[in-house]
């Protein structure tokens, strides 16, 4: 007999003005959100702030990683006014910093990376004091297409690791450990804030999650998220373990020691939560 885990958390409930207008706009403008196609546990506490992470390039991948609750399959054509309507919603909701990330698009030359920059571009023209970060996809380790995406200077690149490298071929075998560490190195090579997530309790091990750590931090990343696992379906990886409060500390300690500027590590941390407050200490470790 399977046991399934199921860790205990807990999930607040959608309400209030500020969740609803968030669902407004977003619907009215026909947008996608990762909030939704990801099932993301701290949606309605995010929409409850008047923030929201807005998914590019429609909401169909062409990776199926084992973690991830986005619809995958051959996606629909390309929806070049997608960055306008992003502006519009990040100024209709007067949002000082947007999270703005993307499917993967792997039948695309550049992976997506020009709508990633125009979309930075449409949000400066009409929201100019708007915080941009943008948490990319690794377009297939081609670094020329991450230079269009840093063109238009985001103020974070983000790239999410996942998961330690041992687990990246069953967990999300399209990617490669190598490339994303790449991803990040460039970034902060050029003088960005490089900002990583980690999910934990996909069966990783404490000292890979420890070693994973240590490399990210190598390749001048800044910021590190780290969360518990959530199987979004019965189809898709299980929850092989469920994170102590007190691991997910040790984790966090572990890695300011290494010089992080920020670490948000516990069970329902996602990649842009409080990714404001995470820019900041960024910045100020920067300015050191």
């Amino acid at each position: 007999m399977t046991t399934i885990l199921r860790p205990r958390v807990k999930i607040k409930l959608p309400s209030g003005k500020n969740y609803h207008d968030v669902l407004q706009i977003v619907d009215a403008k026909e947008l996608h959100t990762v909030c939704q196609s990801a099932r993301c546990p701290n949606m309605a506490e995010c929409w409850g702030e008047r923030t929201a992470t807005f998914m590019l390039l429609g909401n169909i991948c062409t990776r199926s990683c084992r973690f991830c609750a986005v619809q995958h399959g051959k996606p629909k054509e390309l929806d070049l006014a997608e960055p306008d309507r992003v502006a519009e919603a990040v100024n209709d909701l007067k949002l000082d910093y947007a999270v703005i990330t993307s499917v993967n698009r792997d039948e695309l030359p550049d992976g997506g990376a020009f709508v990633f920059a125009e979309t930075v571009r449409c949000i400066r023209a009409i929201r100019p004091s708007c915080l941009v970060e943008l948490l990319v996809p690794d377009f297939c380790g081609d670094l020329d297409a991450l230079d269009v995406v840093l063109r238009p200077k985001p103020d974070v690149l983000n790239h999410n690791v996942e998961t330690i490298p041992r687990l990246y071929r069953t967990i999300q075998p399209w990617s490669n450990w190598e490339i994303s560490l790449s991803i990040l190195r460039h970034a902060s090579e050029q003088g960005f804030v490089a900002k990583s997530g980690i999910i934990a309790g996909l069966g990783e091990t404490r000292e890979e999650m420890f070693d994973a750590i240590r490399q990210v931090r190598e390749t001048g990343c800044l910021i590190l998220t780290i969360g518990q696992y959530l199987a979004p379906t019965p189809r898709h990886a299980k929850v092989e373990r469920v994170v102590s409060d007190e691991e997910f500390k040790e984790y966090e300690e572990y890695a300011m020691s290494l010089g992080y500027a920020a670490v948000l590590s516990g069970p329902l941390v996602r990649s842009s939560y409080r990714a404001k407050w995470a820019y900041g200490c960024a910045m100020h470790k920067m300015s050191e």
